[in-house]
């Protein structure tokens, strides 16, 4: 499991060229080889060389099931890096290695997240979602030159800790599920106009959700093959988000979807998309791609205040309970960084 990782180099294949022992590096989530025609275009989830193509699958995943490639994760003491020279992304010495980390997936999740949302300098931008990725969106969204942003979730602490960041907050809860209601406190909050992009950040989570709570607890009851069928087959019951990200952007806005997507969602209004000349852009983050975008960022300034974005440091025997109060949302648990 775990595809968020970094550390230091302690062997090199022979054919590696750019990357040597003792290298400090940082490993991207999704693995590509970057020489291929889709790497070449900046769609490295879609990489031509590792995709799952068996499974009718993208480019294959650290930490993830047969249906990306199953290839062993980073919540390890070691890791196996493929394709190591496009990879293995070289960062300097000095700062902490909270500055880097979030380069394996928060960061370039979140900037291909505003990238994809097209905000405009001195606009105004909804976020679905204020979890790892939903927040670390709005802080590259204000630096990025929005003017306004609005953060949407139901959990108390994440709601703080976007305020903190200047946020304006809303709390879905006091909506029972209204998503006019909801819009229209968007709307509110922008001086009665609505938001020029939307981000739905909304991950997989059961949440909230029973139906995929029941979805998750079934396939891991379930011999391998049958539940891969029905994680792929069933419609997963969170798309009040989505919906509501329909209902609130501005017409002739941009709606960018970077919460995972699994099985066959339920029906969407297409009408209302067509009738508001909505663009929609969506699909796992290209993080190998970002990369030489963000590390200049970082490398001299702590931009995002990324050495500070982990609540908790625990060591890697410490997993289950992290993986415990994470879901719980207990201990104001919002992002865990393991250590061997």
């Amino acid at each position: 499991m775990g595809h968020e990782p970094m550390g230091i180099v302690q062997e090199v294949g022979s054919k590696v060229k750019n990357i040597k022992v003792g290298d400090r590096v940082v490993v991207p989530f999704n693995i590509a080889c970057g020489l291929c025609a889709m790497c070449k275009k900046g769609l490295t989830t879609q990489c031509e060389t590792t995709q799952v193509k068996e499974m009718n699958r993208g480019a294959a995943l650290f930490g993830y099931t047969k249906l990306y490639g199953h290839v062993p994760g980073g919540q390890a003491e070691y890791l196996r890096v493929p394709h190591a020279d496009f990879m293995a992304k070289k960062v300097p010495d000095g700062p902490p290695d909270e500055r880097f980390l979030f380069l394996s997936d928060v960061l370039p999740t979140a900037w291909q997240a505003v990238k994809y949302a097209n905000v405009p300098q001195n606009s105004t931008l909804a976020v679905i979602g204020l979890g790892p990725i939903g927040e670390m969106s709005t802080r590259i969204a204000e630096y990025q030159g929005a003017n306004k942003i609005v953060g949407i979730d139901l959990v108390p602490e994440r709601l703080e800790r976007a305020a903190k960041h200047g946020i304006d907050v809303i709390d879905v809860r006091e909506f029972e599920g209204d998503q006019q209601a909801l819009a229209q406190a968007v709307r509110d909050k922008l001086g009665g106009r609505d938001p020029q992009a939307v981000i739905d950040a909304v991950g997989m989570e059961a949440h909230g959700s029973p139906n995929v709570k029941a979805i998750q607890q079934l396939t891991g009851m379930l011999p391998d093959k049958v539940a891969q069928k029905v994680f792929t087959t069933a419609g997963m019951d969170r798309l009040f988000a989505l919906h509501s990200a329909i209902e609130m952007v501005g017409r002739g806005g941009t709606l960018s979807l970077i919460g995972v997507y699994a099985g066959q969602a339920d029906p969407i209004s297409l009408d209302a998309l067509f009738d508001k000349q909505i663009q929609v852009r969506m699909g796992q983050a290209n993080a190998p791609f970002w990369t030489k975008e963000i590390l200049p960022l970082l490398t001299d300034s702590n931009t995002f205040d990324v050495d500070n974005f982990a609540t908790h440091k625990m060591s890697l025997d410490e997993a289950p309970h992290a993986y415990d109060i994470f879901q719980k949302k207990e201990d104001n648990a919002f992002k865990i960084v393991l250590k061997p």
